[in-house]
């Protein structure tokens, strides 16, 4: 779209700095950022038809929950430690902790006593975006996915949201969708093909008050325009606009979208 591009270069040309060939690549990521942050440029849809297909994703949901005891769920128990952890040694386990000398806390130096949820490693997961142009403009592949402790059943999460369990299939399911483009992240001697382009590679910490020293890979990269990529059901190219909008729809953009586009 020569209106996005020409709104790019001019706001590139406009920065008076001294450049090299990185840095001029850098300011012109920089300027699409700005520019798709303007206005609405999605090739995919307006933002009523993306919040009329989110709404019957979330109405179509058949996920159904049911509150049981502790006791009562399937390979999961108790074990020698104390510890509630399931049969496999994967995924997470709930611990105890006595917390103390917490002069800085509310409760003062007395401390307490809480539950934790550990991460088994700590390394929790990968949390990918995929960033690809349509016709010059960006566009980011979200998928609308359920979890069972959203308020609204359905979010719109990032392109690959799985923990490392999941992705060494220990629940003896499926792979995650678009793994592939993601898990030699994880790895300190990766490599891109000439179809790729890193914008953010960084380990997230999670929320410490209940999730004991976990942390994320989060990743965000872009495919080259020309490469193709199948859209899997319940997947969707949306624009930057588009997730910053839907930001005001209380808890439709799951909060690792959000993290992730904190570094733009």
């Amino acid at each position: 779209m020569m209106e996005f591009n020409d709104l790019v270069f001019k706001i590139k040309e406009s920065i008076k700095l001294e450049e090299n060939e990185k840095r001029s690549e850098y300011l012109k990521f920089k300027s699409e950022i700005f520019v798709e942050s303007l206005k609405d440029w999605s090739l995919t849809g307006d933002i009523n038809d993306l919040k009329i297909w989110f709404e019957k994703k979330q109405k179509k949901l058949t996920l159904k929950l049911e509150d049981i005891p502790l006791k009562d769920c399937l390979e999961w128990k108790f074990d020698e430690k104390g510890y509630f952890s399931h049969s496999s040694g994967e995924f997470f386990f709930l611990q105890g902790l006595k917390i103390s000398s917490a002069s800085s806390r509310e409760v003062g130096g007395k401390g307490w006593y809480q539950p934790m949820i550990t991460q088994v490693g700590f390394n929790g997961g990968i949390l990918g975006l995929i960033r690809k142009k349509i016709k010059g403009v960006p566009h980011y592949l979200i998928e609308a996915k359920a979890e069972p402790g959203n308020p609204d059943g359905i979010q719109i999460s990032p392109t690959l949201q799985a923990t490392f369990s999941n992705l060494k299939m220990a629940h003896e399911g499926r792979k995650p969708n678009y793994s592939d483009f993601f898990e030699k992240f994880a790895k300190s001697d990766f490599s891109v093909s000439k179809n790729e382009k890193i914008h953010f590679c960084q380990w997230m910490s999670e929320d410490g008050g209940r999730l004991h020293l976990k942390r994320n890979l989060g990743v965000l990269l872009e495919l080259d325009e020309n490469f193709e990529i199948d859209i899997k059901e319940n997947f969707r190219f949306i624009s930057l606009f588009q997730i910053k909008e839907l930001i005001k729809e209380n808890s439709w953009i799951n909060p690792h979208i959000r993290s992730i586009i904190s570094s733009l």
